[in-house]
């Protein structure tokens, strides 16, 4: 700065007072020295002095001393031209240069702070840009590079799980503000920026909390990606090619910018804050802005926390009885013990128990939804078993004899259809639309349960500690825990079962869309068969009526034939005797007697103490037809040194011969007599070959025991069907006796006589 030109000497010296103090000091510059030699200089060469450096105020600066130089210079004009004191001039002179002092530096401090708070906006927007791109580098470049890799990483996309939320976010953000087309130096891009995070805040704050509570995945799946030294390498090598101008080694580089940004908005909104003059139209909106940011960060972290309560509590783990032992410490027994302790006092009515109205309609309302998800799922399993089953009868692929009849012709096509493209294809249909979706809800029914479950234990300790004035840290986190699973349930189970009730509506609506597209295939494929097929003529009432009597009809007939078919293939249940059961059978009968001898009909298995396993067809001696408690359902039997009991629905009275039953006739038929093996009832056909001069009688009376047996007298002409039973066992005898009575009877009960001798009319009953 230039040093003002010194006045013409005169023939006086005029010494000015020496400056007040008035300037603060803060805004004291620091002096010149080359200046201040100057000075030194002109005031040794001149002969009158106006202001010495070593008067001068320490803090004035150059251009204070040449103002007050020349103000000086004038007062003294003025001086000589009128009466104006000296006192009187100094203040003024003082108070003036003060005011444009105060006044240059507010001016100088709101331009310094109006280029911070420029500086602090810019940077907002331009890392917010640069986010953004790097983002979208990671999640569209380097994914679908890594995509590409042979074999295919696993839980790849898990990693960028919500990443695309996050993007959009960020992304509105900034397109809201370059809608708006005002650059950051302008006064009302301050406003327009708090306007836009405002509106996204809950968007934004959906985004982060989710990306956020699975950013722990994250970090997993890139870990066991490590494991793998060669998987790594070529993952890195991959990063480092995608994005050469970012030096990345791994994705958590730039999967971890969401974690890092949204804690960023609060210190850079504060920031704007701290460089903008309250008196700015914006500065209400900007503090809002900026204790939103804040809130948001709050809430983002509370979520995260419940959200890690949720997973340590909904798991569902199977222990192994070792397991469970190994985990057994004191403080486990104290703790489950304390929770009986305090059950036991609830149900005695001793404490009065929390009740919480609300979670309490939440959870018998979520019980309600479980059990008819559950039951849902398991009627629609049953009926696509029933639908598999139908399927895999396939009766239009066997030849019934029927080949020059169109009736048939056309329901086989019809059939053929039906199971080779309609009833798979609904089949099909319900097994993605209905079955997988339940499935999936049966699934997540485990997460609200266990939690359910957990807070009823955490509720136990809590109400332990309620009562206590000073809690200790454990006990802080114990009251901690139950109220973040509390207040977790009570936020999230309304949702829960909202989204659960509509899914099950919605698959009840999807089941009754498939059968009314099913009934609508089937009408059009019988439609193209309907004037081929019979009873197509008739009116819809009496179609409907002839339907109704045959499907009647052909249900008895199955009955009949079921029955029919029941009691053919029902083998007898008395078997022929071995050795050892006749010795066993002889010692029974000389210790009991043959009234106490029964037979177990079906095999026998112990279900408690002191009884007995039994073999079909065993000999037993009934020693008390009851046990001790006077129960008849239990008797009391001897097996040949074995007692205990058996139940009596499985014994039978054993019919034992008078003598020593003869052997079975077919083993010795005459020579020349031969049978033919028959293989049906067929009355009409004649099975014999020559006429037979021996006869089939019965040789002991033999009692039937069931409805495939036939009852015989002694001396009583039989007529032998199949010489063996349908299993092959030549130990029974097919017979038709008097009356046209059928069934079974032991071989060894008949004899071989000849004509003309026994009871009846001779040769009315022959054998083959």
């Amino acid at each position: 700065m230039e040093v003002p030109r010194r006045l013409p000497p005169s023939s006086f010296t005029l010494t000015l007072p020496k400056p007040a103090a008035s300037a603060p000091a803060s805004f004291v510059p620091e002096k010149d020295p080359e200046e201040e030699e100057n000075l030194r200089e002109e005031d040794e060469a001149g002969e009158e002095t106006f202001i010495s450096t070593e008067e001068a105020e320490p803090g004035a600066s150059v251009v204070e001393r040449s103002n007050s130089n020349l103000s000086s210079r004038d007062s003294f004009s003025e001086e000589s031209g009128g009466p104006m004191s000296e006192e009187r001039l100094a203040p003024e002179a003082d108070e003036e240069t003060g005011r444009k002092c105060e006044e240059e530096e507010r001016a100088a401090a709101k331009e310094r702070a109006a280029q911070r708070q420029l500086m602090a906006i810019e940077e907002l927007v331009q890392s917010e840009r640069n986010y953004l791109r790097l983002l979208q580098l990671s999640t569209v470049t380097i994914r679908g590079n890594l995509l590409k890799l042979q074999p295919p990483l696993l839980n790849l996309n898990r990693m960028f799980l919500h990443v695309d939320e996050v993007m959009d976010a960020s992304s509105r953000l900034l397109s809201l503000l370059d809608q708006k087309r005002v650059r950051p130096g302008d006064p009302l891009f301050l406003q327009t920026l708090c306007e836009s995070f405002l509106s996204l805040s809950s968007d934004i704050e959906a985004a982060y909390k989710e990306y956020l509570a699975n950013y722990n995945h994250i970090t997993v799946v890139e870990n066991s990606y490590k494991q793998r030294e060669g998987l790594w390498n070529e993952i890195v090598r991959v990063i480092k090619a995608s994005a050469p101008e970012v030096n990345a080694t791994s994705l958590t580089f730039f999967l971890v910018m969401p974690v890092q940004r949204i804690a960023r908005y609060p210190l850079l909104l504060q920031t704007i804050q701290k460089h903008t003059d309250p008196a700015h139209p914006a500065y209400a909106l900007l503090e809002h802005t900026a204790h939103t940011s804040i809130a948001l960060n709050c809430g983002i972290n509370e979520y995260k926390r419940f959200r890690e309560v949720a997973d340590k509590y909904k798991k569902t783990e199977t222990l192994t009885i070792k397991d469970k032992i190994n985990r057994l410490n004191s403080h486990s027994i104290a703790k489950k013990t304390a929770r009986l302790s305090q059950q036991i006092k609830h149900e005695t009515g001793i404490t009065p128990k929390l009740v919480d109205e609300e979670f309490d309609a939440l959870q018998d309302f979520f019980y309600v939804l479980e059990h008819g998800i559950l039951e849902l799922l398991e009627n629609v399993e049953t009926y696509l078993h029933h639908l598999q089953g139908f399927l895999a009868c396939r009766t239009e692929e066997f030849d019934l004899d029927m080949d020059g009849e169109k009736a048939p012709i056309c329901y086989k096509e019809i059939t053929t259809a039906l199971r080779q493209w309609i009833l798979p294809t609904f089949e099909k249909r319900m097994r993605t639309l209905i079955h997988r979706p339940l499935c999936a809800l049966r699934d997540l029914l485990v997460g609200p349960r266990n939690l359910i479950r957990k807070r009823l234990d955490k509720l136990l300790d809590y109400e332990l500690i309620e009562a206590k004035s000073n809690l200790s840290y454990e006990e802080h986190a114990v009251a901690n825990t139950y109220r973040t699973i509390n207040t977790l349930l009570l936020n999230e189970l309304p949702q829960f079962n909202g989204v659960a009730l509509q899914m099950i509506w919605s698959m009840l609506g999807t089941f009754s869309c498939l059968h009314r597209d099913l009934a609508s295939d089937m009408e059009q494929l019988f439609q193209s068969f309907a004037q081929q097929l019979p009873h197509s003529s008739l009116s819809p009432g009496a179609f409907w009526e002839w339907a109704e009597s045959m499907a009647l009809e052909g249900a008895r007939r199955l009955e009949t034939l079921c029955r029919s078919v029941e009691d053919t293939l029902n083998a007898p249940v008395v078997q022929p005797l071995s050795p050892s059961s006749q010795r066993r059978l002889k010692q029974l009968m000389d210790k009991h007697g043959s009234g106490k001898i029964w037979q177990a009909a079906a095999a026998v298995v112990s279900s408690r103490d002191l009884d007995l396993n039994l073999a079909k067809g065993e000999l037993v001696a009934v020693i008390s037809e009851m046990d001790t408690r006077g129960d008849r359902r239990r008797w009391l039997v001897d097996a040949g040194g074995r007692r205990g009991y058996a139940p009596s629905s499985k014994l039978i009275r054993y019919h034992q011969p008078a003598e020593d039953p003869p052997p079975s006739p077919h083993l010795t038929l005459p020579d020349g007599v031969t049978g033919i093996r028959r293989h049906s009832y067929s009355p009409g056909s004649r099975p014999l070959t020559s006429q037979p001069c021996f006869q089939v009688m019965a040789a002991y009376d033999f009692a039937a025991r069931g409805s495939h047996e036939v009852s015989l007298r002694a001396g009583e002409r039989v007529r032998v069907l199949e010489p063996h039973d349908k299993r092959g066992n030549p130990e029974w005898s097919l017979v038709e006796a008097r009356g046209g009575q059928r069934g079974y009877v032991p071989s060894n009960y008949l004899t071989l006589m000849p004509l003309g001798v026994g009871v009846g009319p001779p040769g009315s009953y022959l054998p083959h």
